[in-house]
């Protein structure tokens, strides 16, 4: 399987700020979706999951760099690659592209927490497999 995961995005004017550019935080929206799409990619339903195994997924920490603008009408690519895959973690490394140029690179670490408790939980071991298929870089 390939280590890096490719979603496609319009922008659209809600996204967009007084400036008619994509308002920054929508990146990490962006993002959100990108991983979400990725985990159904991979077979793991987050619904399912919470209702099944009693767990869910819960951003840790996140640092994002912006390079470059988009714009109104854009088609963009977000890239998702998993940088390191622990028992309870994923260290999510996250592009978004427009064309072949780079606008905006993420660090997003997302833990797995119990949906009762909200406390840090292993992932299932069912799950721990189907995200390494998209082996660590």
């Amino acid at each position: 399987m390939q280590n890096t995961f490719n979603w496609n995005v319009r922008v659209y004017y809600e996204d967009t700020d007084a400036g008619g550019i994509v308002f920054y935080a929508n990146y990490l929206k962006f993002f959100e979706r990108a991983r979400t799409e990725w985990l159904r990619a991979t077979g793991v339903h987050q619904q399912a999951l919470a209702e099944t195994a009693g767990v869910m997924f819960v951003v840790k920490a996140s640092s994002v760099e912006y390079h470059a603008p988009a714009r109104l009408d854009d088609e963009l690519r977000i890239t998702v690659t998993v940088e390191k895959l622990g028992r309870a973690s994923v260290q999510f490394v996250q592009e978004a592209w427009c064309g072949d140029r780079l606008l905006t690179r993420g660090k997003i670490k997302v833990g797995c927490v119990g949906t009762s408790s909200l406390r840090p939980t292993p992932m299932p071991e069912e799950v721990l497999e189907k995200m390494s298929a998209f082996k660590p870089l």
